[in-house]
């Protein structure tokens, strides 16, 4: 998903989200050649990193998209004020490999290349659909969109995405333009669980403060922003579909992401 999010400054709150035992568990490096080796089937769900739209983005990209929207000057950071988050809130981070937690369109379009992948599963926080898109990624003013935001709760089922530590300089840089836009989502770390041990990842949550977070929102507007929401990216409803898809690759059930996905189905249907 195009996220239009970034936090300047919050280097403390990747603190708030740290949880479990104080004594964990250290992560069993498998020592895996192929990123795919623990999950064969996601090789052909996951694209291509090199030929993700996301590979090269520049957050100026968008500038002339979103003025023909109507949005004005200041909808998104500078992009010097994004780099300079990005080296502070990783600055202790570059010397090793760095985990990355996908909850949404990550999961199947990382933009960024990674040594292995793993199922995992972020035990003290949930997938929620409260990101109402109106800024053209997957849904417009006139016909909003909506895509998902990691909050507190009870577990949420993903990936986690190991980038090797010769290449998290460059290729952290892909995903905070990626996801780090503006303002929905905030960084942060958070501990999740895989079959190999635990691990802390890096992750983006929700930004309550941003006018795009609606956790109000009912039942039915989530369904028709999902069934009716399309932008440059594609519609809402591939988004949720390509999370489902992910889902049964892994054997995961959701029972979220099903009633939404159906809701949605049958409203298209009307």
């Amino acid at each position: 998903m195009l996220a239009i999010v970034l936090l300047i400054g919050h280097v403390s709150y990747c603190s708030d989200l740290r949880s479990g035992p104080s004594v964990r568990k250290k992560d069993r490096m498998t020592g895996a050649t192929d990123p795919f080796v623990h999950h064969p089937a996601l090789r052909g769900l996951i694209a291509d990193p090199d030929k993700s739209f996301f590979r090269n983005f520049k957050p100026s990209d968008l500038d002339v998209r979103m003025k023909a929207m109507g949005r004005e000057d200041g909808w998104r950071h500078s992009e010097n004020d994004i780099e300079t988050a990005r080296l502070t809130f990783l600055a202790d981070r570059f010397d090793q490999d760095l985990w990355v937690f996908a909850y949404g369109s990550l999961m199947w379009d990382p933009a960024f290349k990674f040594a292995e992948v793993r199922r995992a599963r972020a035990p003290n926080h949930t997938r929620k659909f409260i990101l109402k898109d109106n800024f053209g990624a997957r849904g417009s003013p006139e016909t909003p969109g909506l895509m998902a935001a990691l909050d507190e709760g009870a577990g949420c089922d993903g990936l986690v995405f190991r980038i090797a530590k010769e290449k998290v300089p460059h290729e952290s840089g892909v995903f905070w333009r990626r996801e780090l836009l503006a303002y929905a989502y905030k960084p942060a770390f958070a501990y999740v669980t895989t079959r190999f041990g635990e691990v802390q990842a890096l992750t983006v949550v929700a930004n309550h403060g941003a006018d795009n977070i609606c956790p109000d929102m009912t039942r039915e507007e989530q369904i028709r922003y999902i069934a009716t929401g399309k932008g440059f990216l594609g519609t809402s409803l591939e988004y949720i579909e390509n999370i489902s898809i992910h889902f049964e690759a892994m054997g995961i059930e959701d029972n979220e992401v099903s009633e939404l996905l159906a809701g949605a189905r049958s409203y298209r249907s009307l």
